[in-house]
């Protein structure tokens, strides 16, 4: 089977990762090299049974198996070389805009799009030439220019479109002593269609490995001699998407605006503890609801449906079911009281007495907010009152922080919002309220 490459997209994608990242900033606030120091970062937040390991340094993972946002704290050797510390994710936000800063020294601002806390992707076809004589040249000397500013080591996986970048990354780079690894589309075949397993690739998880295994599909070359028509009628798209990555074909447009169908604001959470009482579980669906409330208005949106999702503690899940997910639509608002009564009465609809450890709230259906609506059954000024109450609270929180002023429910047994108002993406610092 053959290929023709000649109208694919040709350019020249840099792929870059801060190896171990998280521990890496820990390391050179340390005065320690980040590939040579035992460090691993913990957060031992209620929800995370005893301590979760988000990130290890290459020599914590190489000396004791540990792997991030999957060892725990049960998992770590007493051993004094260690080094344990809780993580700080404002300070890693704040790197990882130093390091974007640094990227836009060699491409565009429009050409660098980060693509996680750890990752951007650099489209440098218009600009690589004006920094050395090849793109590796190029990559090596974006490398060394963050190691002296930062003190932070940095993979980069190279190709002729963003696909072959991130394979190169997650694939060669990591093996490679300069830590780059390259594919293009003349090196597809071998570095490609050599992979065994189906999971290493990006986009191809556990489930969707299996799936392909139950169509006779166990590596990348097995996908790329695959029939396309066979993979779109078992796979659909994704099975479009896949057999073009085995191909190392990839057409996205990374400056293209893409305008979601429908945009959605929501909230989710893992609770601290199994939840049984409905007392405590209600408690945390009206906080999470107000939440979802004070983001519609600071967005100036007005939401026209909410979405309930609730997960079983794994006790309860044994049984086959493992939570519900309900929505109701609802007259257009940003009004904390109204948002939260239908919410609970989603709950208390099809709640069982399920103890309850997850739980997310979504708002979809969204408009503009240009204008308050009243109704016929309250006074007018009352209504506006209530408007202007919530405008404050906003104001209030948004100048002095969300514990400036709480809703009295929020000092109830189970609640989390206080607590939570101190994090970032689940682990220490941040305002969740922005």
């Amino acid at each position: 089977m053959e290929y023709d490459y000649a109208n694919e997209p040709r350019g020249v994608y840099f792929l870059i990762d801060n190896k171990s990242f998280y521990a890496s900033v820990e390391a050179t606030l340390r005065g320690l090299n980040p590939l040579k120091v035992i460090l691993v970062v913990m957060s031992e937040q209620e929800n995370t049974n005893g301590g979760l390991i988000l990130a290890t340094s290459p020599m914590a993972k190489k000396l004791f198996h540990l792997k991030a946002n999957v060892s725990r704290q049960r998992d770590l050797p007493q051993d004094p070389r260690l080094i344990v510390v809780p993580p700080r994710m404002n300070l890693y936000i704040k790197r990882n805009l130093q390091i974007n800063s640094i990227f836009h020294e060699f491409a565009a601002e429009s050409d660098v799009w980060p693509y996680s806390i750890d990752e951007s992707i650099i489209d440098m076809t218009k600009s690589w030439q004006l920094f050395g004589n090849s793109p590796r040249e190029v990559a090596r000397l974006i490398q060394r220019t963050v190691r002296k500013r930062l003190g932070l080591y940095t993979t980069v996986g190279i190709g002729d479109n963003p696909v072959q970048a991130k394979i190169a990354l997650d694939i060669y780079a990591k093996h490679d002593p300069e830590l780059m690894g390259e594919i293009h589309y003349s090196t597809v075949r071998e570095k490609i269609w050599s992979i065994q397993e189906l999971t290493d690739v990006w986009s191809i998880a556990k489930r969707t490995a299996k799936r392909l295994n139950s169509l006779g599909i166990h590596n990348m070359y097995e996908l790329a001699h695959t029939n396309p028509f066979y993979l779109s009628e078992k796979l659909g798209l994704i099975g479009e998407q896949l057999f073009a990555i085995a191909w190392g074909v990839d057409r996205t447009k990374l400056d293209e605006d893409i305008t979601p169908k429908n945009r959605s604001i929501g909230n989710s959470q893992v609770l601290p503890r199994d939840y049984i009482f409905q007392s405590e579980i209600e408690t945390v669906i009206k906080e999470m609801g107000q939440q979802v409330a004070s983001r519609l208005r600071h967005h100036h949106k007005l939401a026209g449906s909410l979405a309930l999702g609730v997960g079983f503690s794994f006790k309860d899940s044994e049984n086959g079911m493992s939570g519900f997910n309900v929505a109701s639509n609802l007259p257009p608002t940003d009004n904390d009281k109204e948002i939260c009564r239908v919410l609970l009465t989603m709950f208390r609809t099809h709640w069982q007495g399920q103890s309850v450890r997850n739980l997310a709230i979504y708002s979809s259906k969204l408009t503009d907010k240009t204008f308050q609506q009243l109704d016929f059954f309250n006074p007018v000024v009352q209504q506006c009152q209530k408007e202007d109450c919530l405008n404050v609270i906003d104001q209030i929180r948004s100048r002095y922080g969300f514990n400036s002023i709480v809703y009295a429910n929020s000092l109830l047994k189970g609640g989390t919002a206080i607590n939570r108002s101190t994090l970032v993406g689940g682990h220490n610092g941040g305002n969740a309220y922005e």
